[in-house]
């Protein structure tokens, strides 16, 4: 039995589903009180607790053959964030000494592009770029760099981990509504879409999904993989869904000098209506930033082979419109 911890996220529940079509049997670890829905109908051994209880953790690690850590909270509000920083580090470092103590054979992480060193464009980006958890650009990056050298560490200490590095995930069963996935779901639902021009490495969820499995199964230990697909234009990607629909609906480009003033007083409002932020200066930075992403090394010792993304992209936003009775959870993941 494998323990997958964040098993309600979007990369999580598909985690969940495809362990399940091989044959395994599955204890998701879910947060008290959180919206179960994307795991509905699964037969899956379902644990309340928190990787911040280590106790707990002790309880449920017992006797499982595996763990795929991806209990997290994403963020891309500017400035300093307890929370983000004590779920994603302290939460990994708590997840790190449970697998020690309970002698769980192989531990996989899932970090983030992000969490790796940002360099200029005409680099491209690989694994031999290290973990930056002095990184400026958001609490977020800092964190998962932060909790990533903790696994490497553990791993020099003797404990079996792998780490993969997935790029910015869409895909189907996105029951939270990602950044991204909000911008599909809108842009699919005909609905007005104003964007800024820029790009970023998109990835499917399935090919991430397969890609964790293939780390667990082949990953040397101590080893890094980047999880990358392609990169893509926000405008490319607004045109594919206007393609895969056949439905008209505006797209406004914002100009950058314009965004970027705005995004100035982004972060106050979101923080006043407790809304989901979605355009903030980090936001603007990422599709800003150098985005040429190698996937040569987990295609070369895991056998990784993303798809093309306009396949993800059709898949993405048919599944939004056949889900549109669901009730999307924004609660925390972890």
């Amino acid at each position: 039995m494998y323990l997958v911890t964040g098993a309600t996220g979007h990369i999580g529940n598909v985690l969940v589903r495809k362990l399940l079509a091989k044959g395994e049997k599955v204890r998701a670890l879910i947060l008290p009180g959180e919206n179960i829905l994307p795991l509905d109908g699964m037969e899956v051994e379902k644990v309340e607790g928190d990787i911040l209880d280590l106790p707990a953790l002790l309880r449920t690690f017992q006797g499982m053959q595996g763990v795929y850590h991806l209990a997290g909270i994403i963020s891309i509000m500017p400035g300093s964030n307890p929370e983000v920083w004590k779920v994603n580090f302290e939460g990994t470092r708590n997840v790190l000494e449970a697998a020690r103590k309970t002698q769980i054979p192989r531990l996989v992480y899932t970090s983030s592009i992000h969490a790796l060193r940002r360099v200029p464009h005409g680099v491209v980006m690989d694994e031999s770029l290290p973990f930056d958890p002095n990184n400026p650009y958001g609490a977020y990056d800092r964190s998962k760099a932060a909790a990533s050298l903790e696994v490497q560490k553990a791993a020099q200490d003797g404990l079996d981990t792998v780490i993969v590095c997935p790029t910015g995930v869409i895909g189907p069963y996105d029951f939270r509504g990602s950044e991204m996935g909000e911008v599909i779901r809108q842009a699919a639902e005909g609905r007005t879409s104003p964007y800024v021009e820029g790009a970023y490495d998109f990835v499917d969820v399935r090919d991430v999904v397969d890609g964790l499995i293939a780390a667990n199964e082949k990953g040397r230990p101590g080893e890094t993989y980047i999880l990358s697909g392609q990169r893509i234009s926000v405008r490319y990607l607004l045109e594919t869904v206007r393609e895969v629909t056949g439905k008209a609906f505006s797209s406004i480009r914002i100009p950058f000098n314009l965004a970027e003033f705005a995004a100035r007083f982004t972060p106050w409002y979101y923080r006043v209506t407790h809304s989901k932020p979605r355009f903030t200066p980090y936001s603007l930075e990422v599709l800003q930033s150098n985005s040429h992403i190698s996937h040569a090394k987990a295609t070369r010792e895991l056998g990784y082979k993303p798809r093309n993304l306009y396949e993800s992209i059709g898949d993405t936003v048919k599944w939004f419109l056949e889900s549109a009775n669901l009730h999307f959870s924004k609660s925390v993941n972890r």
